[in-house]
């Protein structure tokens, strides 16, 4: 069996790739775009694409180990941040083959992707090098906006430095005053001139959240899109780039 190496250096052994478990939706979605047939357990957050008829195993947090061991899988393809490591470390336990992603940046996000596809034996698609030159500039408008993003609140958590999303960020243009590593809790009055509030992990919408921030411009959009590293990152652009542009005025 030929032996791979994933991105926390682990060493895995895999044979034929036949049956796959995801653990994160973003790996669903990257490797249904082309290979839907080999999910045979996905998450209860696995919402792209539509139409997955994979059994479903549980939550990122709390995925049920037996069942993920009874679907029989060739590899478990999971994350550093998403997932929990009692969890991989249960299913190496159990026999199971499990392949962990953790990327920190778009680029990380892209190479990431590519390498867990080649190791299930899986052509390269199109979409990375689409999402590598969508991304490759900033917004415009956008440029030197002082902005924060925030992914919770009770406590009030944002988005801050060396991750995923926050990249995302800056990318755009945006300048993100948070500067603290991975999701500190942060004041809401911080002084930002744009707030951002995707629809996940909490589920901001026009009655909820807006009204903490009276007078500020507020972009609310599809969480997925700040989050995801899979094929929604081509569209991912410019859906929060819109929201940005138009946004909604607190009162």
């Amino acid at each position: 069996m030929p032996i791979v190496t994933d991105d926390l250096g682990r060493e895995v052994r895999l044979g034929e790739i036949r049956r796959v478990v995801s653990l994160v939706p973003s790996l669903t979605e990257s490797i249904a775009y082309d290979a839907p047939e080999l999910l045979v357990g996905v998450t209860d957050w696995c919402t792209h694409p539509h139409g997955l008829t994979a059994s479903r195993i549980g939550g990122t947090k709390k995925p049920d180990i037996g069942r993920i061991v009874a679907l029989r899988p060739d590899v478990v393809v999971a994350n550093k941040e998403e997932n929990k490591r009692e969890d991989v470390d249960a299913l190496v336990a159990a026999g199971v083959p499990v392949y962990v992603t953790d990327p920190n940046t778009l680029d990380e996000a892209l190479r990431s992707i590519g390498a867990m596809l080649d190791a299930l034996a899986l052509r390269r698609p199109a979409w990375l090098d689409t999402a590598a030159r969508v991304w490759a500039s900033p917004v415009p408008q956008l440029d030197g906006v002082r902005t924060v993003c925030f992914i919770w609140r009770k406590p009030w958590m944002a988005v801050g430095s060396h991750t995923f999303s926050g990249d995302l960020i800056e990318r755009l243009g945006l300048v993100n005053v948070v500067t603290e590593p991975r999701y500190p809790r942060t004041d809401p009055a911080v002084d930002a001139e744009l707030i951002l509030l995707p629809d996940e992990p909490y589920p901001f919408s026009l009655r909820d959240g807006p009204e903490a921030f009276p007078g500020r411009r507020c972009a609310l959009f599809e969480g997925r899109y700040l989050t995801w590293y899979g094929p929604s990152l081509v569209e991912a652009r410019a859906v929060i780039a819109g929201a940005a542009r138009g946004p909604v005025i607190a009162t």
